[in-house]
């Protein structure tokens, strides 16, 4: 995992730059979310794992399939990393776009797993916290785990915050085993 997300990041950051310059951050993050989906394709991605395949060969098979939607920059980007053999990188060169976009535009991404669906009222206060909390706007993801019996798990950045009955339990049962 840590290769993979090393290996990435120079792409990332290429692309992230090309974005700024611009200033088109929207029009990258929908080319790579198009190029994501694409490579993530079933057939397609047996395709560019099939050793038998140039890196020209891979090149072209994805543009084939996109078109122009790339536009010149985005496809030399595609001919890159088919030359350097990271197409298989394009899932995790899109999250670290994403996430230098997010945090040039003081944005953070927060999942939270709760037992239930949240509420219109509690998540506005869950975000208004988070806010307050990090210093920057929150664009809160939600994920339901009914094992989690009650509360919720935040996912914000780095930070974790368990607040679940379930993390509560386990927290008592290894303090409790401690004695």
């Amino acid at each position: 995992m840590v290769e993979t997300v090393t290996a990435a990041r120079p792409y990332a950051k290429a692309v992230f730059e090309l974005a700024r310059s611009g200033g088109n951050y929207d029009a990258w993050s929908e080319k790579m979310s198009l190029l994501k989906a694409v490579v993530s394709d079933p057939a397609l991605s047996t395709a560019l794992d099939n050793p038998a395949n140039t890196a020209a060969d891979k090149a072209a098979m994805v543009e084939k399939v996109l078109g122009d939607k790339l536009g010149p920059e985005g496809n030399n980007m595609v001919r890159l990393m088919a030359e350097n053999n990271r197409l298989s990188l394009v899932n995790e060169v899109c999250d670290i776009y994403e996430d230098l976009r997010a945090n040039e535009e003081g944005l953070l991404e927060a999942t939270v797993v709760s037992a239930m669906a949240l509420d219109d009222t509690y998540r506005a206060k869950l975000t208004e916290a988070l806010e307050r909390r990090f210093n920057k706007k929150v664009r809160i993801t939600e994920e339901v785990d009914e094992s989690l019996i009650g509360g919720a798990i935040i996912r914000a950045g780095d930070t974790v915050i368990d607040g679940s009955i379930n993390g509560r339990l386990q927290q008592l049962g290894s303090s409790l085993s401690a004695r």
